[in-house]
């Protein structure tokens, strides 16, 4: 797409024109019209001044002496002879001496630098940019003063190179919505037959990365209407009231271009929830207001369409988000199997990729990754390539790749020793063993006890099959089970436990927790809600909504629930020891094994 841009010149470019000319006047113009001449005299006059007592100031150099007639008007030089008794007669003659001979211009000519020249030079500069604002007043193209309520909105006009739905896989939900909207931008006609009107606004929602900004762009490549694109932060200025004005110079512009669409990025940045509380952020406040009227208001914005981006829905103000602004709601969720396999094959399009690549198995590996990520993965395996000296990415490059956005690179100067390099391959091994014994557990893939720069020492990495989007309380249970399976390896062999079950121990608790807070799946509590999850699309932070009491018994459920599985983890390992120390030796020969591998030997 190619973006449209207006030149302009704001009141810092004028200021500074200002600061230059006075600059440049007071150290070139004034020093020379200071300047007056000096006569030169020989030494004699100046001793016959002196007994006269007509001399006002005096300056001894090294080489001559300046000195001036008792009214300082003229200023006289003569050269320096060897006269002992010449202070003296300096002093009687009542002579001021001076380290600088102080140069004064005529009072006339001193009012006239000072104050008149000043004050031609500002209502010269004055004049000029009145002219200036004025002409672009009577053109309608900017009249904000020195551009600072300019909204600076991208517009982007139609290009054949541009971003097409085409481009977009793995959303096919929200293209639709969006498909709607171009459609009624080209043919308005066939829905006012019948009544119907797009919705005003259209709000997409989603974790980072999915492709919401991507979504927008792809709007504007299929469209043949002006599409201005403005993030929420570039509506906030330090001066109150510019947000506002910004907005109504944005949709004045959109207005003027009608039918067009207009997106707004991150507008959780002017759009959050007004508390109310004085002393909040007035500008914010003015911004929001200004857009609740632009978009619902006494005047509408009939053939305005606003598009609009977030990751933080929750924290909208209701009133920007109901019926009438934001009508409808897009989510852009993390893509499932089939469209994290259509996002790859998109991306592989861009570098030159072997043609036995299997983008179904990649895409079972990158389990829940989003678009941005997918995306890594591909450059990840192209650049995999280039190191090794290939000309084409494979399907081990784009495995590794995955195992790089998961993991990190690979520690090269990471040397375990013998024991902990032993240490680990259990731990592994015991993650992979109460995995696989446990029916509804994901199959092993790989396992690995090479270190990798997030600081993993090793891991297990397990595939499912397909899609899930439900787990039963038995499949979260043998999951918890399995975190624990690296700790309860190190106690059956070692009889003693390290540090490096720490993320597995974090996982597990959270797990738990959520099953009994969350989920329901508790023993005493039933189906009530013990905590609430905000910033959905950005961690998930939950937080507890009930007593002390309470509390104390979640925490006292989770450690039971934990500790159960930990046993239950202790118990199948027992069972299965034999097996257990050949996985864990055959690991610690080769450092990575398949899962094939790993279920040859288990089945053996």
């Amino acid at each position: 797409m190619n973006e449209v841009k207006t030149p302009k010149k704001n009141w810092l470019y004028y200021y500074t024109i200002v600061l230059l000319v006075i600059f440049l006047f007071n150290v070139l113009a004034m020093p020379l019209l200071n300047r007056r001449s000096v006569q030169e005299v020989d030494y004699g006059t100046f001793i016959t001044m002196t007994n006269n007592k007509e001399i006002g100031q005096v300056q001894i150099q090294d080489n001559q002496i300046l000195f001036t007639n008792k009214d300082n008007s003229q200023i006289y030089k003569t050269g320096i002879m060897d006269d002992p008794a010449r202070t003296e007669r300096l002093y009687a003659s009542g002579a001021e001496f001076s380290s600088e001979i102080i140069e004064e211009m005529s009072p006339l000519l001193s009012i006239f630098l000072s104050w008149v020249l000043p004050l031609l030079i500002f209502i010269v500069i004055g004049q000029y940019i009145s002219k200036k604002m004025l002409s672009k007043m009577s053109g309608g193209k900017d009249s904000m003063m020195f551009g600072m309520g300019k909204s600076n909105a991208k517009v982007y006009v139609k290009s054949s190179e541009g971003i097409k739905f085409s481009d977009v896989a793995g959303e096919d939900e929200a293209k639709e919505n969006l498909t709607e909207i171009v459609d009624y931008l080209h043919n308005p006609g066939k829905y006012k037959d019948i009544g119907a009107s797009m919705p005003k606004g259209i709000l997409l929602v989603g974790p980072p990365g999915t492709g919401k900004t991507m979504l927008a762009k792809a709007v504007a490549g299929e469209a043949n209407v002006p599409f201005f694109s403005m993030s929420g932060s570039e509506f906030v200025e330090m001066f109150v009231g510019m947000g506002a004005s910004k907005v109504r110079d944005l949709f004045k512009q959109a207005k003027e271009k009608a039918p067009c669409i207009v997106f707004i990025d991150e507008i959780d940045a002017i759009g959050k929830k007004r508390d109310g509380q004085i002393g909040g952020n007035d500008e914010r406040e003015q911004t929001l207001n200004q857009l609740l009227t632009e978009m619902d208001g006494f005047e509408g914005n009939t053939g305005v369409i606003i598009l609009a981006a977030t990751n933080r829905p929750e924290s909208l103000d209701p009133a920007l988000t109901r019926p009438g602004r934001f009508d409808r709601r897009v989510p852009v969720e993390l893509p499932d199997l089939k469209g994290r396999e259509e996002i790859l094959k998109v991306h592989a399009k861009k570098i030159r990729i072997g043609d036995n690549v299997d983008f179904n198995k990649i895409a079972r590996m990158a389990s829940g990754a989003s678009g941005a990520e997918l995306a890594n993965i591909v450059n990840e395996a192209a650049l995999r390539a280039v190191r090794d000296g290939r000309k084409f990415a494979t399907q081990s490059d784009l495995e590794e790749s995955i195992e790089v956005v998961i993991a990190g690179y690979q520690k090269k100067n990471a040397i375990l020793t013998s024991k902990e390099k032993l240490i680990v391959s259990y731990h592994e091994i015991g993650h992979a063993l109460v995995a696989a014994k446990q029916s509804n557990s994901a199959p092993v893939q790989k396992i690995t006890i090479i270190p990798r720069t997030s600081g993993a020492l090793g891991y297990t990495m397990q595939v499912d099959e397909g899609n899930h989007y439900l787990m039963t309380k038995e499949e979260i249970e043998n999951k918890i089970a399995t975190f624990t399976g690296g700790r309860a390896a190190e106690e059956v062999i070692f009889g003693s436990v390290t540090t490096g079950a720490s993320n597995d121990i974090e996982q597990a608790t959270r797990l738990a927790r959520a099953m009994i807070t969350r989920y329901g799946m508790s023993e005493g509590f039933d189906m009530v809600a013990l905590e609430t999850v905000t910033n959905q699309y950005l961690g998930g932070d939950a937080s507890l909504a009930c007593s002390s009491e309470t509390q104390t018994e979640i925490d006292r459920q989770v450690v039971a629930l934990v500790k159960k599985q930990h046993e239950k983890a202790i118990r199948i390992l027992l069972e299965n020891r034999s097996k257990l120390d050949e996985l864990a030796q055959f690991l610690y020969e080769k450092e990575t094994i398949t899962g094939e591998e790993f279920m040859e030997i288990l089945n053996a």
